[in-house]
């Protein structure tokens, strides 16, 4: 299929967890209705929790629970991909989970899952603001690719943004959009959300769909939102700032053959 629609929900998900995802579904379904082929889900859509303990109480196992089954059932319903945000998932650790990206198709099937490499343990000085994901997540090991219907799609997550490496190594896979859900705070998203986003696209002349927590949450928390998709060439195809809603917009992979190969920059690399 050389061109689709592809959409991103944001929310500002708060601690009730049957709120959430009756939300996700409202935008879900809208999103099928405007003819969305994949929509993609922000990080912790199904809950934002004040202390990151909580999401020890929400652990699924992988297949199997609340969120999962919520998800699989909305996106068969509605004959739809979905990019399920994350979903804390068990790991062998009884005391820590995994950031899990897990991809459903329009049947409802699990077809991929991909695990937060890079968590987020930072200091942020101008909001008095830190977070140490590493306390209670496990890092994730490995790149992931999945071939769709549509066109190849590599996974990432918020804190790999700022990590260029992760992106070309998805390049050299083959890919031609990337699939982000995030929940950038509103201090690093305001200095350099776009810049990155654009950034990675640019480079790897990709597609890029980014689904974002927005808003204020009932934890106190702000996230930047600013959800957008993004072409090959850097160019905003479509953005929402800080409310909730979707984007959607058309992937046309027939002009992204065309721009690599009047601009072969990806032929070019040396390392």
């Amino acid at each position: 299929m050389s061109n689709f629609k592809i959409s991103c929900v944001q929310i500002a998900s708060g601690p009730n967890i049957d709120a959430n995802l009756l939300e996700v579904k409202k935008y879900i379904e809208k999103s099928k209705k405007l003819g969305a082929k994949i929509v993609v889900l922000p990080e912790n859509f199904a809950m934002m929790a004040a202390n990151d303990l909580k999401y020890l109480d929400i652990q699924e196992e992988f297949g199997n629970g609340k969120i999962q089954e919520f998800i699989s059932n909305v996106a068969e319903k509605n004959d739809i991909w979905v990019v399920a945000g994350t979903i804390p998932i068990k790991s062998k650790n009884e005391k820590k989970v995994y950031s899990a990206c897990i991809v459903f198709d329009n049947k409802g099937k699990i077809v991929s899952s991909y695990n937060k490499v890079h968590l987020f343990d930072v200091n942020i000085v101008e909001s008095k603001e830190k977070y140490n994901e590493s306390d209670i997540y496990v890092h994730g090991d490995s790149i992931v690719t999945l071939d769709t219907p549509f066109c190849k799609i590599g996974l990432s997550i918020c804190y790999d943004l700022r990590f260029p490496e992760l992106f070309r190594d998805l390049s050299r896979q083959g890919v031609e959009l990337v699939c982000m859900p995030a929940a950038f705070t509103a201090v690093t998203g305001k200095a350099h959300w776009e810049y990155l986003i654009k950034s990675r696209a640019i480079e790897n002349l990709v597609y890029f769909a980014a689904s974002a927590q927005g808003g204020y949450h009932v934890s106190g928390r702000e996230t930047y939102g600013h959800s957008m998709i993004v072409n090959p060439w850097g160019e905003t195809l479509d953005i929402i700032k800080n409310k909730s809603g979707i984007i959607i917009s058309s992937i046309d992979l027939k002009s992204q053959s065309k721009l690599r190969k009047n601009f072969p920059c990806l032929d070019h690399r040396k390392f």
